[in-house]
């Protein structure tokens, strides 16, 4: 597979995992917090009401998890692509500069 195409697919992938996780994060910071806060209050979560825990320290922890969803998610896919640098890490920035390339284009 030619290096632009890897590029491509490599940094059309990265930009909806992104938006996917970014939408994740949306709703759990700002449904959860914001919106849905009413319905939600009327559970209790550690003696809080979960609409507010969710405020407070609920978005924060998805920040987190997301966070290791996003590295996971990315070592499978430059895997796949066969980019990983795991295997050869001194090669990893040739690959990089080539990815850099095809994003430009």
């Amino acid at each position: 597979m030619k290096s632009d195409d890897v590029g491509k697919k490599y940094w059309r992938a990265n930009i909806l995992l992104v938006v996917k996780l970014l939408v994740v994060w949306f709703l759990v910071s700002f449904g959860a917090g914001i919106l849905f806060v009413d319905g939600l209050n009327q559970f209790h979560l550690f003696g809080f009401p979960l609409g507010f825990w969710f405020a407070q320290q609920g978005s924060i922890f998805v920040f987190v998890i997301l966070i290791f969803i996003y590295i996971s998610a990315m070592q499978k896919l430059e895997r796949r692509l066969g980019i990983s640098d795991e295997d050869d890490p001194d090669s990893y920035d040739e690959k990089a500069e080539n990815l850099n390339e095809g994003h430009d284009s």
